[in-house]
């Protein structure tokens, strides 16, 4: 676990509201219809356009080409739900569900509810080893408390040796996403599960008779491998960056500090916003999650030079850096399972 002495609030409730107040003066809490227009209408020409084209080519193993393709186009409509989960697209929350399980269940597979369940969660309390379910135990561990709490040969192998296994795991990202969403579905803790379960039960039939129905039975396997592998990949590289190796919160923080103090921002081009969905700017987005992605590179600066002023560290860095730091941080917390009897 990271540690750091957190810099104490100044004056009690006032710190967050003054760079609202900043925020909103900029007019960047502004909707952005015509980005998004723009935005949602590239999504689906490509979407559409990598699905024809997969028919069009037929029986060939021409179609991994395409199942590259739409790896990278099914991980930009999860960016897009991810938007819409968060009312940046549109005003009310009918709306937002409605298109986001369009997007989520049927387009790509994934639980709307499921996963705004979930995000809402390490939203409310990012990198907090209880309460956060992103470093929660699972096939990875992210403190030494829950690496000293690993049971059995297996598990105590792959946390000595996750940092290695980080990005080849990754690539089973998009298949877990899917099995835990029929989990969720199953136990009825989402909502709309009706709707959701005809949803994503729509994509599963559709996708797996569009690969087994045009290509032969290697080549559909390969095509699955291939698209799920890379989607999941993608996906995961995209929200890596953000809070792992970054301090945990110990509940006494503020609004504005725990969210700055345990996430990380990423520099880059304006490419390296559409990659990443605007997740690159982290800290900007947990303070004013409803902000549409195009106005959180505006936003950075105002920022950073408040959090400057009040003595609150602002950590950006660069994106493969942003790796190392997450790779370092699985390879500390796995040490102490390195022993020579194991």
């Amino acid at each position: 676990m990271t540690t750091t002495t957190f810099a104490q609030r100044s004056t009690a409730g006032s710190d967050f509201a003054e760079l609202a107040r900043r925020i909103n003066r900029a007019g960047l809490l502004d909707r952005k219809p015509g980005y998004y227009a723009v935005r949602l209408g590239v999504v689906t020409v490509l979407l559409a356009g990598g699905w024809t084209t997969y028919f069009l080519i037929g029986s060939s193993w021409w179609t991994l080409a395409v199942a590259a393709f739409l790896a990278v186009i099914f991980a930009q409509v999860a960016l897009v739900a991810h938007d819409l989960a968060h009312r940046q697209v549109f005003r009310t929350a009918t709306a937002s569900a409605r298109a986001g399980r369009i997007a989520g269940n049927l387009a790509i597979g994934m639980s709307y509810g499921y996963w705004m369940d979930k995000h809402t969660r390490h939203h409310a309390n990012p990198n907090h080893d209880d309460l956060d379910p992103d470093v929660g135990p699972g096939v990875l561990v992210w403190s030494p408390e829950a690496a000293a709490a690993r049971r059995g040969r297996f598990d105590r192998w792959l946390t000595r040796n996750q940092a290695w296994l980080f990005f080849p795991l990754l690539s089973l990202l998009g298949l877990s996403l899917k099995k835990d969403s029929i989990k969720a579905l199953r136990t009825g803790t989402v909502k709309q599960s009706r709707l959701e379960k005809a949803l994503l039960a729509a994509h599963l039939t559709g996708y797996l008779a569009a690969l087994f129905l045009v290509l032969s039975p290697l080549q559909a396997v390969a095509f699955l491998v291939v698209h799920q592998g890379l989607f999941g990949s993608y996906l995961g590289m995209t929200f890596a960056p953000n809070h792992k190796g970054m301090p945990h919160p110990t509940g006494t923080e503020d609004f504005l500090r725990k969210q700055v103090l345990t996430s990380r921002n990423v520099r880059g081009s304006r490419l390296t916003d559409i990659a990443l969905g605007g997740l690159n700017y982290q800290i900007e987005h947990h303070l004013f999650p409803a902000m549409p992605t195009p106005n959180l590179r505006k936003a950075q600066p105002i920022v950073q030079a408040y959090c400057a002023e009040l003595g609150i560290p602002y950590e950006v860095t660069g994106l493969f850096e942003s790796y190392g730091i997450a790779l370092r941080h699985l390879h500390d917390v796995g040490a102490p399972l390195r022993t020579p009897a194991e």
